[in-house]
């Protein structure tokens, strides 16, 4: 059977295009992602930080919080391209179940039991967990924890989480002045699992 030849150049040109487009789909960049938006730290960030500053803030010390709901508030800290920021320490801080702070402004009034504040080191999948409560509103705010974000000697965000479905969301000025995608980021719910009431709380940081 006689077959007709391509033309030599169509058959070079193709070898030449086939690995180039190959190459170019591999080499697709990952989308960036949207850093988690920036919100004011308050005027309740501890003055001095608690003996007891680790993850669980249902124990101080000796002492057990039986107030509130428990809960577990968890997440990754990543930068924009999705890889995780390790060595990043992660806080956490919030009022009590009377929606005190443990701040000299707020008059000394916290639970002495409740730790109120927390530190962690993420993983090195950049993971965080902490033991908590779900936040509680008190004059003027809706439930909110408050997160800060670390490297080293570098700030590297100051947030707040909120409470999805909330009803004071709506009427809270902070959480009101976010955009549509800012109220996305930072408004989580808090559902049941088999470790009780959790939250999971991702943070996506420019390191």
């Amino acid at each position: 059977m006689h077959t007709t030849a391509l033309p030599r150049r169509t058959v070079a040109a193709a070898l030449v295009a086939a690995p180039t487009l190959w190459l170019g789909a591999r080499a697709q960049p990952v989308a960036a992602r949207t850093a988690t938006p920036a919100q004011t730290e308050g005027p309740f960030y501890p003055v001095r930080l608690p003996d007891d500053a680790d993850h669980d803030l249902l124990r101080n010390g000796q002492l057990s919080y039986r107030g509130g709901q428990p809960a577990w508030v968890e997440g990754t800290v990543t930068d924009l391209e999705g890889k995780p920021v390790r060595g990043a320490q992660v806080e956490i801080w919030q009022c009590d179940e009377n929606g005190h702070y443990h701040h000299p402004g707020d008059g000394g009034k916290a639970d002495a039991a409740f730790q109120g504040f927390g530190r962690v080191t993420v993983g090195a999948d950049g993971s965080y967990r902490f033991r908590t409560i779900r936040p509680v509103p008190y004059s003027g705010r809706t439930p909110h924890v408050h997160f800060k974000v670390r490297l080293g000697p570098r700030e590297l965000l100051t947030t707040q989480l909120y409470v999805a479905g909330d009803a004071g969301n709506a009427r809270d000025f902070l959480w009101r002045n976010l955009s549509e995608a800012g109220r996305n980021a930072l408004t989580v719910p808090f559902t049941r699992g088999a470790d009780g009431l959790q939250a999971r709380f991702p943070i996506v940081v420019a390191a």
